[in-house]
């Protein structure tokens, strides 16, 4: 009935909880963390994770953000590094640089940005840089 040969189970370790800043909280200072972020709230300050970090539509960064993936439906201002997808909602407003190696905008959202893209020559350091801009809605890219 009890054996000592039974296979124990794996429990899989996650890589940090996930955080959130809810809407009613305003922060002044630099995060660092391993685990994903959510912010519905205000930082000012600087963000660096390998995970991800979502902007909800109520919230708002202003300074530098490096992690890996972004969703943004919320204002950001500042520089943005992002290491893999960059997702645009119809509702963000985006000011500042951005460096990213993929993006997705949906229409309507307000992308005010000196972009970089890496492009798949990102090994031998060639980048392709975009300057973009929103004019009545509508992104232009020149």
């Amino acid at each position: 009935m009890f054996s000592d040969n039974k296979k124990s189970r794996a429990i899989a370790e996650p890589s940090g909880q996930p955080n959130r800043i809810g809407k009613t909280t305003k922060i002044k200072g630099d995060i660092v963390s391993e685990a994903d972020f959510r912010i519905d709230g205000e930082l000012e300050g600087n963000v660096k994770t390998s995970g991800k970090v979502v902007i909800g539509s109520g919230g708002y960064i202003k300074e530098k953000v490096e992690c890996a993936k972004a969703d943004i439906e919320g204002n950001f201002n500042g520089e943005l590094i992002v290491n893999d997808l960059l997702s645009l909602k119809s509702s963000a407003v985006i000011d500042g640089t951005v460096s990213v190696a993929k993006l997705a905008v949906e229409p309507g959202a307000t992308f005010n940005a000196s972009c970089t893209m890496k492009g798949k020559n990102a090994k031998t350091g060639s980048t392709a840089t975009q300057n973009t801009t929103n004019i009545n809605g509508t992104t232009k890219t020149t």
